[in-house]
């Protein structure tokens, strides 16, 4: 399927071209309508919402005949992967908010989500890891990586586009600091995949969703 890259191109911008306007449509849902709708649907389309920027990359991925497999995913030692992004996860947050918190400083991690509930936590993990992490993972380590890697036969290249357009991706929530931050991020969560026992975009998937909702926890336990 990759002897022929003239398609390529086209795959990516109508993959990514697909996920750029469905954020912006999540964007101006949650904006204008989502608060409006009783509780129960609240949880129900956020998770879905954010599937959803995931349908271009899938179609684009199905109608190429790309397997999972491509995309750095793998039938192997799924116990292995399971850990390595449980690692992953909380070491990020062991090196990267926690201190903050432990200095005083944890309003600058503070993501607004004060809870009260053992409901809310669960389903924070459900969201954090089985929605954004999960749709992330999957366009940018995944879809965009593999075809710009493929693209340019460079994997410096495919590092430093997906993880480029990973922190373009937070252009509507964040600042310009986080957009490099989540660059940064993106890079490392790269190279860890490259140089990790085990580590595949499962791995990912789980590490970065681990990592999002124990920003939650810090806030909560820590009381910002």
């Amino acid at each position: 399927m990759y002897k022929d890259k003239k398609n390529l191109p086209v795959q990516i911008v109508m993959g990514i071209g697909w996920c750029m306007l469905a954020l912006w449509g999540l964007v101006c849902f949650n904006r204008y309508v989502l608060m409006s709708l009783p509780l129960q649907a609240r949880l129900v389309l956020s998770i879905n919402m954010y599937l959803c920027m995931a349908i271009g990359p899938l179609v684009v991925m199905l109608i190429a005949g790309d397997t999972w497999t491509d995309y750095l995913f793998s039938r192997e030692k799924i116990g292995g992967q399971i850990l390595v992004g449980i690692a992953i996860g909380a070491a990020m947050s062991l090196v990267l908010t926690l201190p903050l918190f432990l200095t005083g400083h944890g309003e600058w991690s503070d993501n607004g989500k004060h809870y009260q509930f053992l409901w809310q936590y669960l389903y924070e993990i459900v969201y954090c890891v089985g929605a954004v992490a999960l749709t992330e993972e999957f366009i940018f380590r995944g879809f965009l990586y593999r075809k710009v890697h493929v693209l340019s036969g460079s994997s410096g290249v495919a590092v430093l586009v997906s993880s480029l357009a990973f922190g373009l991706f937070h252009i509507f929530s964040g600042s310009m600091v986080q957009i490099g931050i989540t660059t940064l991020m993106g890079i490392f969560f790269c190279l860890v995949r490259s140089k990790v026992k085990n580590c595949t975009t499962l791995s990912l998937i789980i590490g970065h969703g681990l990592y999002n909702f124990l920003i939650t926890v810090w806030v909560n336990v820590f009381g910002i």
